[in-house]
C-alpha cells in the first residue's frame, strides 16, 4: 500500500516569542514494512538532523529571532507492507537495541496499585512465554477500561490519570497498556505515527504499541493498536518509537515569551 500524508502544525502566539527549540520526530522510519518514497520537512529555518537513542531521525529546530508564528509541515509518501500477525523484523535505523530497555516504566506509564490490581489476572504470572493473544485480551481490557473521548486528557496526563478517569485517547490507550506490561515486567514500547482510517475520511496522528512475544512460532516484536483492539497492518506509517509519548512525540520543544499559543494541527493520510 502507498499513503500520501501531509501532516501541518501551525503556532501562532499572543506576542512574539523570543527563543524557541523543537524537537522534531517527523520522518517516518525506514524499517522492513515500510519504506519511504519521498518525504520533505518545510520548517521555516534551517535545522539539525540526527538520529536519536531509539533510532528515530530527528531534526532539531532553533529560533531566537522574535516572531509571533511557526509553522512546521511534513508530507510525502510512504510505501508499507502487510506484517504478519503485526511482527516485526528489525529496529529500524541504528544497532539492536536489547528489548529489556522497554521494562523500565516512566513518569507517564508507572504502574501504580490500581493498576497492577487491574491487570494482574490478564496477563501469565509469571509472564514467561507470553502470546499475542494474551496481549490482544490486554488491550481489550485497556480499551474498556479506559472509554475514548477526544479532550478528556491532555499530554501531560499519565496511565494514573486516565485509568482512574475512564476515559482518554490513544496516547492514554497505549500508556495505560505500557503500565501493565512493565507491571509484569514485558517488554512494551510506544509508537507514534499515521493511520489511514480506510472509509474516506482524513487519516489521523495516531498513536499505539510494541511489546515483545515468545509465540510456538516467532520471538520478537508485536504492534497493537490498543485504541482499535487490532494488530497493525499496512495502514500504518511508524514515525518514531519510544518509552512514551514524551520519547516519541512528533513535535517536542520549550519557548521563551510569546504570550498566548493558538496550537492548529491538521493531517491528511490517502491511501492508494
Amino acid at each position: 500500500m502507498q499513503l500520501a500524508i501531509r501532516h501541518e502544525t501551525h503556532y501562532r502566539y499572543s506576542s512574539p516569542f523570543n527563543y524557541t527549540i523543537q524537537q522534531l520526530r517527523l520522518t517516518p522510519r525506514t524499517e522492513s514494512q515500510q519504506r519511504i518514497l519521498s518525504w520533505q520537512v518545510d520548517l521555516p529555518s534551517s535545522s539539525q538532523a540526527y538520529t536519536d537513542a531509539y533510532g528515530n531521525f530527528s531534526h532539531m529546530l532553533t529560533l531566537n529571532i522574535p516572531q509571533d508564528h511557526l509553522s512546521i509541515i511534513a508530507h510525502g509518501h510512504v510505501e508499507t507492507v502487510f506484517p504478519y500477525r503485526g511482527r516485526l523484523f528489525d529496529n529500524g535505523h541504528g544497532a539492536p537495541m536489547s528489548p529489556q530497555i522497554f521494562t523500565a516504566s516512566t513518569r507517564l506509564t508507572e504502574p501504580t496499585p490500581a493498576i497492577i490490581a487491574f491487570c494482574r489476572h490478564l496477563l501469565p504470572n509469571p509472564p514467561q512465554h507470553i502470546h499475542t493473544h494474551h496481549l490482544m485480551t490486554l488491550a481489550e481490557h485497556v480499551f474498556g477500561a479506559v472509554a475514548y473521548q477526544s479532550g478528556a486528557t491532555n499530554v501531560d496526563s499519565t496511565a494514573h490519570d486516565a485509568f482512574a478517569l475512564g476515559q482518554g485517547v490513544c496516547q492514554d490507550h497505549a500508556h495505560l497498556f505500557l503500565a501493565c506490561c512493565h507491571a509484569k515486567g514485558i517488554s512494551a514500547r510506544y509508537v507514534s505515527g499515521y493511520i489511514d482510517p480506510g472509509n474516506g475520511n482524513h487519516g489521523a496522528s495516531h498513536a499505539w504499541v510494541d511489546a515483545w512475544v515468545d509465540d510456538p512460532d516467532f520471538s520478537g516484536w508485536i504492534s497493537i493498536d490498543v485504541t482499535h483492539k487490532r494488530l497493525m497492518t499496512d495502514a500504518y506509517c511508524r514515525l518514531a518509537i519510544g518509552r512514551d509519548y514524551e520519547s516519541a512525540a512528533p513535535i517536542h520543544g520549550v519557548r521563551s515569551g510569546g504570550g498566548e499559543e493558538h496550537l492548529s494541527v491538521s493531517v491528511w493520510v490517502q491511501a492508494s
